[in-house]
């Protein structure tokens, strides 16, 4: 036995022994005894949680995968939204090019049938 080691005789009912003669194995652990330092440990971090805001670690490791998964849920949600949300606004852009242009042109025609009129009134006939 290690300095680190502390024995401790105690006693139990035989419930409690059929208890840990069942459960040392399902919990793969090497021998009764890893198995009820383990149990006191589970224990006393549950009492520990009840003192102050810690989480028991297996409580703490549930919630913390349930949170990653819904981390990724949303991140995969977003770029998703973000790549719709360029593609309209692409088509939206595209749209008023084309309205420009169309205003443009129509104003460009204007502005060469005044200066056709000016011209033509300089020179004293009428533009067409």
């Amino acid at each position: 036995m290690s300095k680190n080691e502390n024995r401790l005789n105690f006693r139990m009912t035989d419930e409690t022994a059929a208890k840990i003669e069942r459960w040392y194995q399902e919990d793969n652990c090497r021998s009764k005894n890893e198995f009820i330092e383990k149990a006191v440990n589970c224990y006393a971090d549950m009492l520990a949680a009840g003192e102050s805001t810690t989480l028991p670690r297996a409580v703490q490791s549930a919630i913390d995968s349930r949170l990653k998964l819904f981390e990724d849920r949303i991140a995969s949600l977003l770029y998703k939204q973000a790549v719709e949300m360029d593609m309209a606004m692409s088509i939206l852009l595209q749209s008023l090019n084309r309205e420009r242009g169309s205003a443009a042109a129509g104003t460009g025609q204007e502005h060469r049938r005044r200066q056709a009129h000016q011209r033509s009134a300089a020179v004293g006939t009428e533009a067409p």
